[in-house]
């Protein structure tokens, strides 16, 4: 019997705890500061445990770790190398799905040498974006192709029948991590130059993107892509961008956001009697006149626009009192909006991932593949983001208590060892990828593809 040891029990857990459980050489120990969540998402089931614990104290962490096989971490991201040097003290694997920071790539060489993996970026993106993405990859230079533009872009969403705000948006995984997301620099590949995109310009650079059978969207960059280029394989690729897909309108909104300074995590005192108007009013010059129409020449945008109306809509333009006195903006922002915008019982939310190569072929032939995936939740029942999330790190974990890779050090499901049995699995539970072909004359594709 193989312990497994869980930090965190959030939105996304649920599909990872019950898969664990259904393996039957496993004991599952939750730790987490929400005790009663986590109670719930175990139910009386006689291999799972909960305790009430916070990773950060290592005093009453670090002895849960030593016990465990293998150690999970669902938590936000910066707390993960600290819970990895927990793991390193006790020789133990850890399991995660946040992207590794610089300071979890700096313990590698501790790992490697103690002969521990600390795998991260196994979930949905990051994760099965990553798999599926090598995995294709590998394909095309199996039979002597060459990708020469390759675009991967992934979200998580309402579902058709849940879009019902005018943001075009719903929280099925942290709030917070969605703002601080937002806040982050971009950069990319577009006809073999690269293309920097500070912070505060992320979401002026945005494009339309389609979605096989499922409508127009639009996305933005992802991150640094360029790092990603010798993971999958794209050496001498003239184009490679990751980009988070959204409905329309989203980027509009949260370029505005951004402007405000609504992003700001400085944290503030705001005084009792403290309005969303009075808010708002704080964050922007002095000036006269109605507090949209000071908004919109703020902005250099209609005082009729979209964007106008949807923060008049979550109520950031109204004489409701702010419920936090010493917040930052971020906090303020991203409270109001996950008190609006949450799953209702019975919703469903919907995660799209859409790879997009032009390869070349030595006979000087050309073909586009569309790889894509969508999926969306089970109504009373788990969210797609969870389920792709959770299961990819389930999947990993309970091979890694099997003792099935042999890689150590800080990792990225980018080894063949890692993804082929995990995507294997995955299809085995209706989550896989669907490929078209289509061959076309030589010629430029425009960046990025599926604009």
């Amino acid at each position: 019997m193989k312990n497994i040891l869980v930090f965190g029990a959030g939105l996304v857990a649920r599909p990872l705890l019950h898969y664990l459980l259904t393996q039957y050489h496993l004991r599952v120990l939750v730790a987490t500061r929400d005790e009663p969540r986590g109670r719930m998402l175990l139910g009386d089931h006689p291999r799972g445990r909960v305790i009430k614990a916070d990773a950060t104290d290592q005093a009453r962490a670090a002895p849960l770790v030593a016990e465990a096989d293998v150690v999970v971490s669902l938590l936000p991201a910066d707390l993960n190398p600290g819970v990895a040097r927990m793991c390193l003290a006790a020789g133990r694997p850890l399991v995660n799905t946040s992207y590794a920071s610089q300071e979890m790539w700096s313990l590698d060489e501790e790992a490697r040498s103690k002969g521990v993996l600390l795998l991260n970026e196994i979930g949905l993106d990051p994760g099965i974006d990553h798999m599926t993405a090598v995995e294709l990859v590998r394909r095309i230079k199996s039979v002597g192709g060459t990708v020469t533009q390759f675009s991967s872009c992934c979200g998580g969403f309402p579902a058709p029948d849940a879009n019902t705000n005018p943001w075009g948006y719903k929280f099925s995984w942290s709030p917070k991590a969605v703002f601080l997301a937002g806040r982050r620099p971009a950069r990319f590949l577009r006809a073999g130059e690269t293309v920097d995109i500070p912070g505060p310009e992320l979401f002026a650079n945005s494009w339309p993107w389609k979605v096989e059978n499922q409508g127009g969207f639009e996305i933005y960059p992802n991150r640094d892509s360029i790092r990603y280029i010798r993971p999958y394989g794209l050496e001498g690729a003239e184009g490679v961008i990751r980009g988070t897909i959204r409905y329309p309108g989203w980027c509009a909104t949260m370029k505005a956001a951004a402007d405000l300074g609504l992003f700001d995590d400085q944290v503030r005192t705001w005084s009792p009697g403290t309005t969303y108007e009075k808010f708002l009013t704080r964050l922007m010059p002095p000036g006269r006149g109605s507090l949209p129409s000071r908004l919109a020449e703020y902005l250099g945008i209609s005082e009729d626009s979209e964007v106008i109306a949807r923060l008049e809509w979550a109520g950031l333009l109204s004489d409701r009192m702010l419920p936090e006195t010493e917040a930052a903006p971020l906090e303020v922002f991203g409270n109001r909006l996950s008190k609006l915008m949450m799953y209702q019982p019975g919703e469903r939310d919907m995660v799209a991932l859409r790879h997009l190569l032009t390869v070349t072929y030595p006979d000087g032939s050309r073909e586009d593949i569309h790889s894509t995936l969508v999926r969306t939740g089970e109504p009373w029942g788990d969210t797609a983001m969870a389920r792709c999330v959770s299961l990819p790190a389930g999947i990993a974990t309970r091979i890694i208590a099997d003792d099935g890779f042999t890689a150590v050090g800080v990792q990225i499901p980018v080894l063949r060892e890692m993804y082929e049995p995990i995507l294997e699995q995955l299809k085995e539970r209706g989550i896989a990828m669907e490929e078209r072909h289509y061959r076309t004359l030589p010629g430029p594709l425009q960046a990025p593809a599926g604009s």
